[in-house]
């Protein structure tokens, strides 16, 4: 039996964008927008009567070409201009963008978590192949991340 970790698996990346912190959380915040810029979420909805606020829910719609599945997440942070974060499970994944003004604009940062109760999650679900799951997780953050800033500062500087 491959040992768990007992420490969160991160990563982030940033980029500046020619846009206010506030024009940059406006779109980030707007969960239903999520596909215009994400490689692997299609769509996003809000529950019924809920937005961009901490203890708000939405459903995320997942597209890779192995599989399509959905997730359930929980706004964690809601801080117009400087923090929007969302947990996905809740409590096995965090997502999350930071912004925070630069010369140029906005430097945006995506930030991706894996915390233990995320890793105990992959390891009962998929048992002997669950680190390679969470490899493939980790892969697609470094890997999808900055292309998902590079969409976000095309759409706000477009």
């Amino acid at each position: 039996m491959v040992p768990m970790q007992t420490t969160s698996l991160t990563f982030q990346s940033s980029i500046v964008v020619r846009a206010t912190p506030e024009q940059v959380y406006a779109l980030v915040s707007d969960v239903t927008r999520t596909g215009e810029w994400s490689p692997v979420c299609a769509e996003c909805w809000w529950d019924p009567g809920q937005g961009p606020e901490v203890g708000a829910f939405f459903t995320g719609r997942n597209v890779t070409p192995d599989r399509t599945w959905q997730t359930r997440s929980e706004i964690v942070v809601a801080d117009p201009g400087r923090e929007f974060a969302w947990s996905v499970g809740p409590g096995l994944v965090r997502w999350g963008y930071l912004m925070k003004p630069a010369d140029a604009g906005t430097e945006l940062t995506e930030t991706w978590e894996l915390p233990a109760a995320g890793q105990e999650f992959f390891h009962e679900r998929f048992g002997s192949e669950a680190p390679d799951e969470i490899a493939a997780r980790e892969q697609a953050a470094r890997e999808g991340i900055p292309s998902t800033l590079a969409s976000i500062a095309r759409i706000l500087e477009g």
